[in-house]
């Protein structure tokens, strides 16, 4: 695994800090398991198949999807670093 260059610089986790071990908990087919290390692993995974079909596939409202699934994916990895990092807690 590559070390988190933000945690071994600053001391803290960044906003990816468990993406690695949640995709290889995936591979392994342990997919609870790598929701509880990276909640934001489902929405990343549909954002980046959502754009490769993207490529060969042209839908109606392809802007609107990507914005919307981005917004998702942005919200919930700010949501679940803040849970994680107990910041207004």
């Amino acid at each position: 695994m590559l070390p988190c260059l933000n945690k071994k610089i600053f001391g803290i986790d960044c906003v990816g800090c468990g993406m690695q071990r949640a995709v290889v908990l995936l591979f392994k087919g342990e997919f609870t398991a790598a929701f509880h290390m990276y909640p934001a692993i489902y929405p990343l995974l549909i954002l980046l198949a959502f754009i490769g079909l993207n490529f060969f596939v042209q839908f109606k409202n392809d802007g609107l999807v990507k914005t919307s699934l981005m917004i998702i994916t942005a919200v919930t990895m700010v949501t679940s670093y803040v849970i994680k990092m107990k910041i207004f807690f």
